[in-house]
């Protein structure tokens, strides 16, 4: 088997996050005079989503403290669509994984797969809403911004997202992904988020933005009014702040673990280039010859949604799928392909021996490799002696190491640091 050496080098990002969370959410609270919207003694939902968010359990108590400091009555709705297998124990589970529960909180977490109908949108698309969420006096509406791993808008993963599906539930993620196929994703959420705008207390968004180490770099809260115009604007410096791959074609990706924690896709497709998902958006760089994904996050719980967009895997990967939560995420999102098995086998070096047989012939003797963590942190990364030339021309990179050969343990997998 080639195997190049190995180089680890370093994106440079130049960014302040915010050092002080707590500090960050009173000030929102201040600034947007909250205590004259919300009185004392009002029941206030806040929504808490099953993605990966930096400092999330921390923002979240602080919204909490901050209300219950103005006499209200914060109350948690997990607002994940299908995720935590569609049952209400399931999704409280996910929620305490990311340290957001009663507890933690000292605020209940009232999670149900009950909804209440909204009604329908101008185009006919039904709408539902969390229970909980529609007997609440206020409801605040919390998610990082960011854009989506399936399609291109001026409103992508956010907000709106977060009050069509998250709040819809299994119901709503259902449906809005089966008229995706017709109408598209902007479409369907957009219309359905409005129309939950207009009939309930959405009083406050609190969009979140993270820059490219996956740090917090801005916590901002919309009153109602603004919340479709402001979310269009941080979803503009959210694609500034989005991590990539420095390279626009190579032969081979190793990715140590895939997951629910880094991308609604496992590995997030505008990162990776690439969807086995007909109707899916994704960019046309990088172009990879084969993806090789070594593992999944134990945060992921089993769900190995986006697995199907990788070429190898391991046969511990595959051990940690569980198929009830693979399936219910994947067959709501009307993709059956994302969850797909690629070839997998016991050990690394079998994997990466077989990327590199079904390699094109020229590129077999000595193939381009990028190897990363994830596809959330990429700050850092192993890439192929081969592609220093590359490295070398572009400034925003900086060679961290010496070339080093891949080492494997007894059972053959990969002990390279990452």
């Amino acid at each position: 088997m080639n195997l190049p050496a190995m180089v680890k080098i370093k994106q440079r990002f130049d960014n302040t996050p915010i050092a002080d969370i707590d500090r960050a959410v009173a000030d929102e609270f201040a600034r947007n005079q909250v205590h004259a919207r919300i009185r004392p003694g009002q029941r206030v939902a806040v929504t808490a989503g099953s993605r990966g968010i930096n400092n999330i359990a921390r923002i979240t108590g602080a919204i909490v403290g901050e209300l219950k400091h103005i006499g209200a009555e914060p109350f948690i709705v997990p607002a994940m669509g299908s995720h935590g297998g569609a049952t209400a124990e399931g999704q409280a589970a996910l929620l305490a994984h990311l340290g957001i529960s009663g507890e933690t909180m000292q605020a209940p977490v009232l999670s149900s797969m009950e909804t209440v109908s909204v009604g329908e949108t101008t185009e006919g698309f039904p709408v539902f809403i969390d229970k909980n969420a529609h007997d609440a006096d206020h409801i605040i509406v919390v998610n990082r911004i960011k854009p989506h791993t399936d399609f291109v808008g001026d409103h992508e993963s956010g907000l709106l997202k977060m009050l069509a599906i998250g709040l819809g539930k299994q119901k709503a993620a259902d449906l809005y992904h089966c008229l995706a196929l017709e109408h598209g994703h902007f479409k369907v959420i957009t219309s359905a988020a409005r129309l939950i705008l207009d009939r309930y207390p959405i009083t406050f968004g609190i969009g979140i933005v993270e820059d490219q180490r996956d740090a917090t770099t801005i916590i901002e809260m919309l009153p109602r009014e603004r919340i479709v115009e402001r979310e269009r604007d941080l979803l503009v410096k959210a694609k500034e702040f989005f991590p990539r791959i420095p390279f626009a074609e190579f032969d081979i990706l190793i990715v140590d673990q895939m997951g629910k924690t880094f991308s609604g896709t496992g590995m997030d497709q505008k990162v990776i280039g690439r969807t086995v998902v007909p109707y899916h958006v994704v960019p046309d760089v990088p172009k990879i010859s084969r993806i090789f994904v070594r593992d999944m996050s134990a945060e992921s719980e089993g769900n190995a949604t986006g697995l199907g967009n990788a070429d190898f895997t391991t046969s511990r990967l595959v051990g940690r799928i569980d198929r009830a939560y693979s399936y219910m995420n994947s067959l709501t999102a009307s993709s059956p392909e994302i969850i797909r098995i690629p070839p997998y086998f016991d050990r690394d070096d079998e994997c990466l021996e077989n990327c590199i047989t079904t390699l094109p012939f020229t590129a077999k003797p000595d193939p381009r490799i990028v190897h990363i963590r994830n596809t959330l942190h990429l700050e850092t990364m192993y890439v192929s002696a081969n592609l220093l030339g590359e490295v070398g021309t572009n400034p925003g990179l900086e060679v961290l190491s010496e070339p080093k050969p891949f080492v494997f343990d007894d059972s053959g997998n990969i002990v390279q640091p990452t």
